[in-house]
């Protein structure tokens, strides 16, 4: 039997599992807690709004404290690893660097950046996958 534990939040979370068959967390069984990429859309509908960088950037990173804790972590506290996917990276990574100075000013995750052309949907303009490590705290 497997360790690895799946793990769907309400609302969006859910919805986007069940479109693309897949996962918004697995906790591994050891501490760490794998997150699927969350963009900025709307925690409850899922709705995007395509001509609003700054606005995805701060839903996307709600997005993942509700994925986190509904794995039974504290949020971006716990995080150690952020690879985020900029459709225009030039005018979204200071903007998503400030995001996490606000969030967790404390705390600095490695972090990789990534321009991309597209992302899942065609409204997506920032999406984040991190990696956590349950507190021991």
């Amino acid at each position: 039997m497997s360790a690895e534990k799946y793990n769907n939040p309400p609302g969006a979370a859910q919805k986007h599992s069940d479109l693309g068959h897949y996962s918004q967390s697995v906790d591994l069984g050891n501490g760490v807690v794998k997150c699927s990429g969350q963009g900025g859309w709307d925690p409850e509908t899922g709705a995007l709004d395509a001509n609003d960088s700054d606005k995805q950037i701060e839903l996307a990173m709600k997005n993942v404290d509700i994925v986190l804790k509904a794995a039974g972590l504290r949020g971006w506290e716990d995080v150690y690893l952020l690879r985020s996917y900029h459709c225009d990276i030039r005018t979204s990574w200071a903007p998503t660097a400030e995001a996490l100075r606000l969030r967790i000013p404390g705390h600095r995750p490695v972090w990789t950046a990534v321009g991309v052309a597209n992302l899942a949907f065609p409204a997506m303009l920032i999406e984040l996958e991190v990696e956590a490590r349950r507190s021991t705290k």
